[in-house]
């Protein structure tokens, strides 16, 4: 009997149980994270080991240098999410893992561990889709939260609109041509002088700063409404410093950051609007590390309740990457019966629509 064999009639009996415990790691960029989680929603552990102070030295995510922090450290981190659980191996029912999208050697790591987990204790291994690990997030902060409902992921690396119909199901209603906004803000930060990473510093500083000081533009696309593209307004903020800069005249730096994030807020926040009303949901939630924002947030939520939307968002621990939201996500696939062979890959560009 095949290993798939053998799980999948194991799911049947798991089904039954009244406490389902879940190991998951997450590994698809620059946080080494392992976490254990009861139930999909109850956290029993969730650890996070962040590069950010090595990534620093090079304003951005090094992805060699990720790939081998990873390998240094996942075996701590597991063990230190196991023993802050107070859960043994012979207690998890299942491990699941991020296969994609991220750095694929970032992933080989999590993913090579978690089937060697998987193997070795004869549990069901389910590989996890990183955005849908980000929309599992707000399961865990919202426990009377359910399907359906809109999805704005806006992170490092990605930036989509997503129509969640029910656990598993989505449609892609939109998403970035190019730059990710969380790209953008670090890039922006970059050419700012307030270093990597960037999303965080510019929200900080920009509130010390005038929001309509400068027009930068508001991309548009006429044939794909609820698509982005920032790379535009990227680089409309650099044209900007540079001529100042040629014409020997001095800027605001707070007023360059709030307005650069001013625009990008009011395109996250007019689309995601505009998508729930067209698909009727009264349900906005919100996922990834720039669901963080605090202009963001401020102006969704003012937006959403002009018409009587509901809006969530996690706290930002479980906006940043995390397990616990993997072992979310893989916890209902379980349910569904949709486990992972041992030959299970890294899939650096995997999309939405193509989960498992």
């Amino acid at each position: 009997m095949t290993y798939l064999q053998q799980m999948t009639e194991k799911i049947s009996t798991l089904r039954d149980k009244k406490r389902i415990t879940i190991l998951a790691l997450e590994t698809s960029c620059d946080e080494t994270a392992a976490a254990v989680v009861r139930n999909g929603r109850e956290v029993l552990s969730n650890i996070i080991s962040s590069q950010i102070d090595t990534h620093r030295l090079y304003g951005g995510v090094v992805p060699e240098i990720a790939s081998r922090k990873h390998v240094e450290v996942i075996s701590q981190v597991v063990s230190h999410a196991l023993e802050e659980s107070n859960t043994s191996m012979e207690e998890l029912d299942a491990v699941a893992v991020t296969y994609g999208p991220g750095l694929v050697g970032a992933l080989l790591v999590g993913v090579s561990a978690a089937k060697a987990i998987a193997f070795g204790l004869s549990v069901p291994l389910i590989g996890v889709h990183h955005i849908e690990g980000h929309i599992s997030a707000n399961f865990i902060e919202y426990k009377e939260l359910e399907p359906p409902f809109v999805c704005l992921i806006v992170s490092g690396g990605h930036t989509q609109i997503v129509h969640v119909k029910d656990y598993g199901e989505y449609e892609l209603i939109g998403q970035t041509m190019d730059d990710a906004a969380g790209e953008a803000f670090d890039k922006v930060a970059r050419v700012l002088g307030l270093g990597y990473p960037g999303g965080p510093a510019v929200d900080r500083i920009a509130k010390e700063g005038n929001p309509a000081a400068i027009s930068f533009p508001r991309v548009h696309l006429r044939e794909k409404p609820y698509d982005f593209s920032f790379s535009g307004l990227k680089t409309a903020v650099i044209n900007y410093l540079h001529n100042l800069e040629q014409r020997g005249e001095s800027y605001c730096l707070e007023d360059v950051a709030a307005s650069f994030q001013q625009a990008v807020v009011d395109v996250l926040v007019e689309k995601t609007i505009d998508a729930a009303l067209k698909l009727n949901q009264k349900r906005i939630v919100m996922a990834g590390g720039v669901a963080a924002n605090s202009a963001l947030k401020r102006q969704m939520e003012a937006e959403a309740e002009k018409r009587q939307i509901q809006l969530y968002y996690p706290t930002p621990v479980l906006c940043t990457d995390n397990a616990a939201m993997i072992a979310c996500a893989g916890y209902y696939r379980l349910l569904q019966g949709e486990i992972s062979p041992l030959s299970l890959n890294a899939v650096p560009y995997l999309p939405i629509t193509q989960i498992q």
